[in-house]
């Protein structure tokens, strides 16, 4: 931690905050946003009900492994859906849990940000 800080200043450019901490950008200390290289994936969407006692989990498959996109991808589909969730990062590809049969909620969120997606 630096001991100075900002405290006031005319000059607009040094007021700017950061949208997700509110401080000031200088000093915030958020990572930088992931940027997808040409967005070259397909999403799958699928149904699964094994080992989970029979409730019902829509499975989006072969995301990239960045786990702040994973992060960030899953909130805003749990938030879009109303429904709890997660992210895994332990196979090859990433994976987001969405629990509840949210395929088309989800194909439109995930098409709406540009992403192809494939699955019943």
């Amino acid at each position: 931690m630096k001991n100075t800080r900002l405290v006031y200043s005319t000059d607009p450019k040094e007021n700017v905050k950061c949208p997700k901490c509110g401080e000031i950008v200088k000093e915030c200390e958020c990572p930088p946003p992931v940027e997808l290289k040409g967005r070259n994936f397909v999403a799958i969407l699928r149904i699964e009900k094994g080992g989970r006692r029979g409730k019902t989990v829509t499975i989006i498959d072969h995301l990239p492994k960045v786990e702040v996109f994973l992060k960030e991808l899953a909130s805003e589909a749990k938030k879009k859906c109303g429904v709890g969730g997660t992210y895994l990062m332990d196979g090859k590809e990433g994976v987001i849990e969405i629990q509840g049969d949210q395929r088309e909620n989800l194909r439109k969120l995930l098409t709406e940000k540009g992403y192809k997606v494939k699955g019943s």
